[in-house]
């Protein structure tokens, strides 16, 4: 396996300390109201979100972002104190806090814009401990903190926006574990089962614009809106 393949390992392995395992995302409503109590209910939920919920639109945008934090560290490196090189470093510095808000502004639940900002702050935290600070600091959320992790690993951005996937899957087949609940075996078997959809996924997102994606994640939407009401919770959203 080549450096790249083995820095992606790192950054969908459960040990990256950004709380993702903290995280349902309206998985736990669906759970409690026995939407979802076996393994194939729960195979179709995610290959229904997989084609036409919004966790699409935020791969797809991870090339643009790649191409937004080049532009702002291309700036930031060539700013050399004068008004051209000022307003060049605002303009990239809003396009790329543009594509991040509108990102953010997907997700209808506070829940889950919290997260996204907890997740995302907590990712470019450690990549400037481990030598990769984003000059200057921009906040990002999630899916943008991805994308500069891809940049500062060197990963091919069809395996970048194929990991995505599979890290979203994978965090929610371990809520599942612990909620419906499925046994590991039986987690394990739907993560193989979902490897052919997420490859297509991949292949799909990597070459289109996200602005022109839509999201048909209507259930998903109103599950996270309502994970604020449970009496009783295990996860953070």
């Amino acid at each position: 396996m080549s450096v790249a393949g083995l820095h992606l390992l790192q950054l969908v392995s459960p040990a990256l300390p950004v709380g993702a395992f903290s995280y349902s995302e309206g998985l736990e409503v669906l759970v409690q109201r026995g939407a979802i109590t076996t393994a194939e209910a729960l195979q179709q939920w995610l290959e229904a979100e997989l084609r036409r919920g919004g966790i699409g639109i935020e791969a797809a945008a991870l090339g643009p972002l790649q191409e937004a934090l080049r532009q702002h560290q291309l700036r930031a490196a060539t700013d050399h104190g004068d008004a051209c090189g000022r307003e060049a470093l605002q303009q990239a510095r809003a396009a790329l806090v543009d594509l991040d808000g509108w990102l953010l502004a997907q997700r209808e639940a506070a829940e889950l814009r919290a997260q996204q900002r907890q997740m995302g702050r907590s990712l470019l935290q450690l990549l400037a401990q481990l030598g990769w600070p984003l000059q200057p600091a921009v906040e990002l959320a999630w899916p943008a903190a991805w994308a500069w992790a891809g940049l500062c690993l060197g990963l091919p951005l069809g395996e970048l926006v194929e990991a995505y996937l599979y890290g979203w899957c994978a965090n929610q087949i371990s809520a599942a574990v612990r909620l419906v609940p499925l046994g590991p075996t039986q987690g394990q078997r739907l993560q193989l089962s979902l490897a052919p959809l997420l490859v297509e996924r991949s292949r799909e997102l990597v070459l289109t614009d996200p602005r022109e994606q839509w999201s048909g994640g209507i259930g998903s939407g109103l599950s996270q809106l309502h994970h604020a009401e449970l009496y009783s919770r295990l996860f953070r959203s």
